[in-house]
């Protein structure tokens, strides 16, 4: 007759073990880096809040599904930028899972994809990205490729695989001519598809922008969302020295 009380409490242990890693899992947050454009300075930003994350106490883990522009190494092909998240995440995975779609051309990531012989969707794209809810971490940083409407097939693009995660967004803003327009219709896309934005960043490229502080404060005027920081042009890019200039959004 004891067999059948302890079967019960061995049931409640399970289960309340079950809904702590269910919570737990809930409890991740998603960031997604998206960028004004291409070579804006994505990868740079993206692990300045991650080693900023790191150092407030927080575990975080990165992936960037999907990379153009690899070379052949003795780890298979890699990338460069791959390659800055993996060593600035806290919680350390293989390559593999932080870029399991590697293309070597740098170009457009659907024709690459397609000259490879590899079909891209966003539902696979956002398995990987699922993949890294299991770890043991409280933040996932998920970088994509150039900017928001980034095709991935003939009718999907990249913000589809943050809309599928339900991800806040970060947009960073690569400072020089063209970007106000670039910026606000960014901006403007990431609201019409529904996700939150937790903020932007003014990622200084271009020191010798003419009117450079005038268009920073026309985008703090036209965005309602916070700026999170204003990144100067560095010598020192390292994801510490970033980290200084940027402030970890409350998701």
């Amino acid at each position: 007759m004891e067999a059948f009380p302890r079967l019960g409490k061995l049931l409640a242990v399970a289960l309340v073990s079950k809904l702590t890693k269910q919570r737990k899992n809930m409890a991740k947050k998603w960031l997604f880096i998206t960028g004004t454009d291409t070579d804006v300075g994505k990868t740079v930003i993206a692990t300045g809040f991650l080693a900023a994350a790191n150092q407030s106490g927080l575990r975080t883990a990165a992936i960037k599904p999907i990379a153009a522009g690899c070379e052949l190494t003795e780890q298979g092909m890699t990338n460069d930028d791959a390659l800055q998240l993996q060593a600035t995440a806290s919680h350390k995975v293989s390559y593999q899972q932080i870029n399991p779609v590697a293309l070597e051309p740098a170009i457009a990531p659907h024709i690459a994809a397609h000259e490879a012989g590899k079909r891209l969707t966003a539902a696979r794209l956002t398995g990987f990205c699922r993949g890294l809810s299991l770890l043991p971490v409280d933040l996932i940083v998920i970088e994509g490729a150039g900017g928001w409407r980034v095709p991935i097939n003939e009718r999907e693009t990249l913000a589809d695989v943050a809309r599928e995660l339900n991800c806040a967004v970060i947009v960073v803003v690569g400072m020089r001519l063209g970007c106000l327009n670039h910026s606000l219709l960014t901006i403007e896309a990431i609201r019409r598809d529904g996700l939150k934005i937790a903020g932007w960043v003014a990622n200084i490229i271009d020191p010798d922008m003419p009117r450079l502080s005038e268009n920073i404060d026309t985008l703090k005027q036209r965005i309602a969302e916070p700026c999170l920081g204003t990144v100067p042009k560095l010598d020192d890019l390292s994801p510490q020295q970033v980290a200084e200039y940027l402030t970890v959004p409350e998701l």
